[in-house]
């Protein structure tokens, strides 16, 4: 089964520009726990999610009105193609430990986000070893 077959096509996205409090707004009002960050031509430049809020604005009392998501964003970010096979995206899960993958197309343009929530909706395949790879302890934190 390809990406595209079962990610969520309907993305809501945000500009570097907007503020951190518009980014929390969307993220209620969409009931959705990350915002993929684009440019003017709707390439992926970052992504934010609620836990980035919570770390990299409330704890460390930024100004949710004044402060741009580019300031709290994640711009390492990890995305695959809507056009390669679902075992993909649970690599890029399982690998970074992470739940959320942007999907972008050939040109680079968001197009997608697929989950774990997804990947367990749509996929015959067991999601249980992604959720148990996203949960591991990074052995390297550990040491």
């Amino acid at each position: 089964m390809k990406i595209k077959d079962c990610m969520e096509n309907n993305v809501w996205y945000l500009k570097p520009e907007n503020t951190i409090q518009e980014c929390a707004k969307l993220m209620s009002e969409k009931h959705i726990g990350c915002v993929p960050v684009c440019d003017d031509s709707n390439s992926i430049v970052g992504l934010v999610t609620d836990r980035d809020v919570i770390l990299r604005c409330i704890a460390c009392d930024k100004d949710c009105k004044t402060t741009k998501i580019s300031e709290i964003m994640t711009t390492d970010i990890c995305y695959c193609n809507s056009d390669v096979e679902i075992e993909e995206a649970k690599k890029i899960m399982s690998d970074n430990q992470i739940r959320r993958v942007p999907v972008v197309n050939n040109e680079n343009k968001i197009v997608g986000i697929i989950t774990l929530g997804d990947l367990a909706k749509n996929n015959n395949t067991s999601s249980s070893d992604v959720l148990e790879d996203i949960c591991k302890c990074n052995e390297k934190n550990a040491e």
